[in-house]
């Protein structure tokens, strides 16, 4: 399993501010991530899925980063973005640099 943030703020089920609702975005993300069986990965279709799915998560990491770029800068905002987003390569980095799978 792909271990992200497990962590997801249940408590919280309203965004008091945007910085909230972003760090709820941020946090469904790294459900997805953490939901992901990298052991099932047997096939070229499955690693091109994978990697699909992380640039996936990349992007959609980055376009919430973006929005708060010309606010007040949230420090959790900002460590959790960055966090998701190096294991996101660390991850991709692993299955396209060492990963053989079966064609």
């Amino acid at each position: 399993m792909f271990s992200a943030f497990s962590s997801i703020d249940h408590r919280a089920i309203r965004a008091r501010t945007p910085g909230d609702a972003a760090i709820k975005r941020l946090d469904g993300i790294g459900h997805v991530l953490s939901n992901l069986d990298l052991a099932s990965i047997r096939t070229q279709d499955d690693l091109t899925r994978m990697l699909l799915t992380l640039d996936t998560a990349d992007k959609c990491i980055r376009v919430i980063r973006a929005e708060f770029r010309t606010q007040v800068a949230n420090d959790r905002l900002a460590r959790k973005s960055e966090d998701l987003m190096a294991l996101i390569e660390h991850v991709r980095d692993e299955f396209t640099g060492c990963c053989t799978v079966k064609s």
